[in-house]
């Protein structure tokens, strides 16, 4: 059990920098890349809370040493924020940060997306995203709307 146990107490530093820096830094890259917004949004909001994460910690570092579970929780944190079958920086955003975003002014108003829509791809991972956006700028947003529809009445039905 001795390199098991020690790879279990450095769990935080060895997969750490992988999940909070390494795999962001190449999502925003491909995000950069991409013609879609919607993944810009989910690496901006991830990069702003991670800013948030790091000045508390900067801020708080002798009290969180008391605390020898805290870098676990921020990796399971940080887990949660970055990997896209959770979309967790897209789900704070548009759960907690929208509303304060959405009064600073009319941002929002260009978008070529319906509100509905926005949320429905929100929830996607990266690669369906591209899949749906591709399928409306090909039939329109309200062939999307009506995919919608019919997805939502198939799901009642069972």
């Amino acid at each position: 059990m001795g390199i098991l146990g020690i790879m279990a107490r450095h769990l935080d530093t060895i997969v750490g920098p992988g999940v909070v820096l390494l795999y962001p830094l190449y999502a925003s890259i491909r995000a950069i890349e991409s013609p879609s917004t919607l993944d810009d949004q989910q690496w901006l909001t991830y990069w702003v809370l991670y800013s948030f994460i790091t000045l508390f910690e900067l801020s708080c570092y002798k009290v969180l040493a008391w605390f020898p579970i805290w870098p676990y929780m921020k990796l399971v944190f940080c887990l949660w924020l970055v990997l896209p079958m959770f979309n967790g920086a897209a789900y704070i955003y548009e759960n907690y940060m929208r509303k304060y975003v959405k009064n600073i002014g009319s941002y929002y108003g260009n978008s070529k997306y319906p509100e509905e829509q926005k949320k429905v791809l929100q929830m996607m991972s990266l690669d369906a995203r591209k899949a749906v956006e591709r399928y409306i700028d090909a039939y329109g947003p309200a062939a999307f709307e009506r995919v919608i529809q019919a997805a939502d009445k198939e799901a009642r039905r069972h």
